[in-house]
């Protein structure tokens, strides 16, 4: 059962690695780094504060970096040293013969789950989650899985791997996001509701200011790829 689903792993990863050229390479390549974008963590930031104030804005960045440091442990140490997969693109992988490598890159020995789906998928449920708002969703959940893809193009995951990064992410995000409204509702009682925020009259704002953050940042990247 495990070599036939780790055979089905292999042939879509060859599928979706192979359909690849230069500007792809290179458009994912951007996509999948984390400095790129600075400006769409800013704008999340910057929503967070005016949305809900700075009391409760200082508290979801801190249940953010709770997520991302969770997200990391459990895919990065501990689920990686106990399965042990190689990524496809690991030299001592016989697999890796077969794999589309760009610019060298082939990451550590183990990729099984990956920690850049965990991130990404925690990050677009939490934003999910605090602001409720549909085509932020939408656009966030897009941003996740096109990170989650760029790891396909560059070689270095299976998409198991990131189908289990993604569930880990997600699940960490909603746990978190609980633990948020608990503390919330103790510390706050008698203020807005958790979902309203203190400037519900924002809410459109604050998302198309994400949005366009992250509209911004790929259109930078789809020209410089060219």
């Amino acid at each position: 059962m495990l070599d036939t689903l780790a055979k089905i792993d292999g042939d879509i990863f060859l599928w979706f690695n192979g359909h690849t050229c230069d500007y792809v390479d290179s458009f994912f390549w951007m996509f999948s780094g984390k400095i790129v974008w600075a400006g769409l963590y800013a704008a999340i930031i910057v929503a967070l504060f005016r949305r809900f104030g700075w009391r409760v804005a200082v508290g979801m960045l801190i249940g953010i970096g709770i997520i991302i440091a969770l997200s990391d442990q459990i895919c990065g140490n501990f689920a990686r040293h106990t399965f042990e997969r190689l990524r496809p693109s690991n030299p001592m992988n016989p697999f890796s013969e077969f794999v589309h490598v760009v610019n060298g890159y082939r990451g550590g020995p183990y990729g099984f789950p990956s920690c850049h789906a965990a991130n990404s998928f925690a990050l677009a449920t939490f934003v999910m989650l605090v602001f409720r708002y549909r085509w932020l969703t939408v656009a966030m959940y897009l941003w996740a899985l096109l990170t989650a893809y760029s790891r396909l193009v560059l070689g270095v995951h299976y998409p198991g791997d990131l189908f289990v990064g993604a569930l880990v992410g997600s699940l960490v995000a909603w746990l978190t996001y609980v633990a948020c409204r608990m503390v919330y509702r103790r510390r706050f009682s008698g203020r807005p509701g958790f979902a309203d925020g203190l400037h519900p009259e924002l809410k459109g704002e604050c998302q198309w200011l994400i949005i366009g953050a992250m509209a911004a940042t790929i259109a930078i990247m789809a020209m410089m790829a060219i």
